[in-house]
């Protein structure tokens, strides 16, 4: 951590419209297809025409959308090869890189609105999943390194697979395994570590049964939008989502706010191995009393950030155990 930083200034303190994607994204506005098309022609057979006669594709595909990611990280980002195995979960990019913005907005406090690039800011995502996703994304847009973790070994595997095969992050990322079940920073977190931040998209149901309703509803909704999604998946009742995902990766006992009590928790084991500690919360009324016990901890500094994507609002909550001066110590 003694080499100097690279700053990137800009736009913390940009004003965010409501339902806008961070200034700082670059998929604001409609998708390009041709040009994502000449990066993915792989993409083509799938681009359909909706009822205006603007090219989209058909969002309650599988398919469609793991191939729509593929051209979107091949164009923005220059990852020449993502394939992530079947059933496992596939995000929508666009939504995904607004984390990574908004993190780097707030590790610019400490660095008098400037931010933080180079290598030598780490992260940590917690949960990595087999798409790698948070890692890929901040190497490509700040050049920061990053340690990804996962409990499932066919994960790990395809994490790693697809770190080795670009050669832009294959020294940037490193995949470690959660070998018990039961923690989530204990055990990946070691001695020497020094994260500028962690992050996680924490999975929010209780159960499966709990998560195959959502699954439903969110179907059912993409079906409204999508005249095609209609013909796609006519039985409604057994949904082929667009994200699919493991059971480990939808769902935990007790839900999103266990797993994050968990987390905060454990952070008090390392928290001088870290500058900021942040989680996704989906459900609002998780905010109040994960707040109240990380005050507990002695926490000295907690944010709830907002994020929106269109009519969508979400969050992610974000504590650190150091104080200013601390913080910018952190990084000397």
């Amino acid at each position: 951590m003694n080499k100097k930083l690279n700053t990137a200034k800009n736009a913390a303190n940009v004003k965010i419209g409501k339902g806008a994607l961070h200034p700082r994204n670059k998929h604001v506005g409609q998708y390009d297809f041709p040009t994502l098309i000449a990066a993915c022609p792989e993409l083509a057979p799938y681009v359909i025409n909706n009822p205006r006669g603007d090219f989209t594709i058909n969002f309650s595909d599988a398919q469609s959308v793991l191939l729509l990611n593929k051209a979107l990280l091949a164009h923005f980002y220059n990852i020449s090869f993502w394939q992530i195995p079947p059933g496992y979960l596939c995000p929508p990019i666009p939504g995904r890189v607004d984390y990574i913005h908004y993190i780097a907005d707030l590790l610019s406090e400490s660095f008098n609105g400037n931010i933080p690039a180079g290598s030598q800011i780490k992260g940590l995502d917690i949960g990595c999943g087999a798409n790698c996703i948070y890692p890929i994304l901040g190497s490509r847009s700040y050049d920061w390194s990053f340690v990804g973790s996962d409990i499932d070994a066919i994960a790990v595997k395809t994490a790693s697979l697809l770190v080795s095969a670009n050669k832009n992050i294959s020294k940037k990322i490193i995949i470690r395994q959660q070998k018990n079940a039961q923690h989530i920073l204990s055990g990946i977190v070691k001695k020497g570590d020094r994260f500028a931040f962690t992050m996680c998209n924490p999975p929010f149901h209780s159960s499966m049964e709990e998560a195959s309703a959502g699954s439903l509803l969110k179907q059912k909704n993409l079906s409204k939008k999508s005249k095609v999604a209609n013909t796609v998946n006519k039985d409604a009742s057994t949904p082929t989502l667009n994200f699919a995902g493991q059971a480990h990766e939808l769902s935990c006992a007790g839900g999103e706010i266990a797993f994050v009590k968990q987390m905060a928790i454990e952070s008090l084991l390392v928290k001088n191995n870290v500058c900021w500690f942040t989680c996704l919360l989906s459900k609002s009324e998780n905010v109040s009393p994960l707040k109240k016990l990380l005050e507990k901890q002695n926490t000295q500094q907690v944010k709830v950030i907002e994020m929106s994507q269109g009519h969508k609002i979400s969050r992610f909550i974000a504590w650190t155990y150091l104080d200013v001066e601390q913080q910018k110590a952190f990084f000397a």
